[in-house]
């Protein structure tokens, strides 16, 4: 019983883990910060490029264990809202393939669905918590595994 959450929670960890991986060592956070502030308009363009990096690290190992699972989905949540906003909603709804951006020499897939769908499925673990095998401190600072 309830080990469908748990399987959302731990695969939304990984996933996260990956996209911090991403946008840190494969873009980086100088290509980040210029993304924000030329591309999408961002007040703070280095500090919300540090943000998406650090919220997926630190949120994705809190969603992948189960500690604090719901401070990791709010964390990731706000980022996945931010890319569907500021990112992809201008691309329309279905991925649609690869867009190449010669002038910055990278490829984006363009659409929303696909991070809709993450801001979708980290949400539902904004509500449901964690669920089963969630690495837990109850109120007697025992850990739980259920």
């Amino acid at each position: 019983m309830g080990f469908g959450i748990t399987l959302v929670r731990v695969t939304l960890g990984v996933y996260y883990l990956l996209h911090a991986y991403y946008a840190f060592w494969v873009i980086g956070v100088e290509r980040l910060t210029q993304a924000n502030e030329t591309s999408y308009g961002l007040m703070f363009p280095e500090a919300a490029a540090w943000f998406v990096v650090l919220g997926h690290l630190i949120g994705g190992l809190l969603l992948l264990l189960g500690f604090y699972a719901r401070i990791g989905a709010l964390i990731n949540a706000m980022i996945m809202a931010g890319a569907v906003y500021a990112v992809h909603l201008n691309q329309g709804f279905f991925l649609h393939g690869i867009i190449l951006d010669a002038k910055a020499g990278r490829a984006i897939s363009g659409g929303y669905e696909y991070a809709l769908f993450l801001l979708i499925a980290t949400v539902a673990i904004l509500f449901t918590g964690g669920g089963p095998f969630s690495l837990r401190f109850g109120r007697s600072q025992s850990i739980s595994l259920d």
